[in-house]
Order: C-alpha cells, then structure tokens, then sequence
C-alpha cells in the first residue's frame, strides 16, 4: 500500500472529533431567530409569545407547582408504556428470531401492526379500555414494541451462520447460545430501536393526553389552547422536547455502557 492510500485508508476510517457542544447550535440559532423576531415585531403575539412571556409563564406554573404535577403524570404514563412496550417487543422478537413456530405466530401480527396509524386505535381502545390511565398506557406499549420488535429481529436473523456453527461445535446449550451469542449479536439491533421507542413514546402520549385526559402536559397544552394562551402551549412543547432529549441521551449513554466491546466511526 502506497503512502497516499495509507492516508486515504486513515481519513475515511477516522472521524474528526466532535466539536464541543455541538448538538447545542441547532437550537441556539432557532431560539435567536425566534427572539429577534419576536423583538422585532414581525412576529405577531397572538402567532407565538415571546421567548421573553413564555419564560415568564414557565417560571409561575413552576411557582404554582402545576407544571410539575403534570409532567409528573406524563412521566410515569410514558415510563410505564415503554417498559411493557419493549418488555414485549423485545420478548417477541427472541421468540419470533430463534423459532420457526415463534415466527410464524407472532411476525406477520406484528408486521400487520406495524402498517396501522398507532393513533387509529384511540377510537376503539376506548371502547375496550374506557378513558382511564391504562389506555393511555397501553397506546404508548403498542407504538414502542414495533421498533424494539423489528429492529431486535433483524439483528438475530441477520447473525452470521458461522456463529451457529460454533455453537454447534462448542456443543453450547440453547441457554448458553442465547447468552453469548444471540443476545450480544442483537444488542446493538435492540438498542436503535429502543432510541425510536422513546421517541415514540413522547409523541403517542401528547397526542392521547390531548385527546382524552384531565391531567398531564397534553392536557395542560389542551386547556392552553382553549383560551389562546400559546405561552403555555409552547411551555408544554419546551417540556416535551428536553424529555425526548434527555431520554435519548440516557439511552445513548447505556448503549456506549453496553455496547462499549465495539468499534464504530462515532
């Protein structure tokens, strides 16, 4: 290899490291912009308030403690969908990837669900599950088990045949295969599609807690709109972004945590 294709070898491999908060200039520049006009007057109050007024509308629902009883209940609605959502996507996805007869129950179901608008189904959960808590719930479980299911499926049916090979050589047991080799070879298939759960997750629940719900941050943005009041709905908007952030950062974090055996271009 010549000194010229050592080089190119070196620059395609090897990324430039990341500029310090950078994921931060995105927003910074739309917040400028949305400050600028609004100070500006070309952007009309009755459109958008102020960053200045929806400040001001953060800090006295914060005052009131009534932003935070509503995001308390988004949260735990939110956190209790995602956990039965890919409990099941991810138990779905072992059973339909390492069994013929597993696949051929649970695939095209899932498949079929996967073609359905998750937001269809609020008419008819209704009617099954009334217009409490749990339906909520069980709308966020079905729009997160889809992701963590077809992304965690891929991986297993796209392992290498070498690996069970040498678990036949090895003469590993269906636990032991399952532990060292199934589910380090799906986890990085597992953890995409648990970042797309959680996105997921916050938009199924604004979207519920605005259709049918007397508390949470939908509800709170809901009301808002009732009386014009688009400070509070940007508030809610606010909240519903840095809790998508933030979940996606944890859920970052503990992929890198987990996934720390393998080298990528990130």
């Amino acid at each position: 290899m010549t000194t010229a294709q050592l080089h190119r070898t070196r620059a395609v491999g090897h990324r430039p490291p990341r500029l310090p908060f950078a994921r931060a200039a995105g927003p910074l520049l739309l917040l400028t912009a949305w400050w600028t006009s609004s100070g500006t007057g070309l952007l009309d109050p009755q459109t958008l308030a102020s960053p200045t007024d929806v400040l001001r509308t953060a800090l006295d629902l914060l005052g009131t403690s009534e932003l935070q009883r509503h995001l308390l209940i988004s949260l735990q609605r939110a956190a209790l969908g995602l956990a039965f959502g890919v409990a099941t996507g991810l138990a779905l996805a072992l059973t339909a990837g390492l069994s013929r007869l597993g696949e051929a129950l649970f695939d095209g179901t899932v498949q079929l669900v996967r073609s359905l608008p998750i937001l269809a189904l609020v008419p008819l959960a209704i009617l099954w599950f009334g217009i409490g808590e749990e339906v909520k719930v069980i709308l966020v479980a079905l729009g997160t088990l889809v992701p963590v299911y077809l992304n965690t499926h891929a991986a297993l049916t796209g392992l290498d045949v070498r690996h069970a090979e040498l678990a036949q050589t090895l003469d590993l047991s269906r636990g032991q295969f399952l532990r060292r080799i199934a589910l380090p070879g799906a986890a990085p298939g597992f953890f995409t599609g648990l970042r797309m759960s959680v996105t997921i997750s916050w938009l199924v629940l604004v979207v519920s807690e605005q259709i049918n719900a007397s508390s949470g941050i939908g509800y709170l943005m809901t009301q808002a709109r009732t009386f014009g009041r688009t400070d509070v709905i940007v508030v809610g908007l606010v909240v519903y972004g840095l809790l998508g952030l933030l979940s996606d950062t944890l859920v970052r974090l503990l992929e890198r945590k987990a996934l720390a055996w393998r080298r990528t271009l990130s």
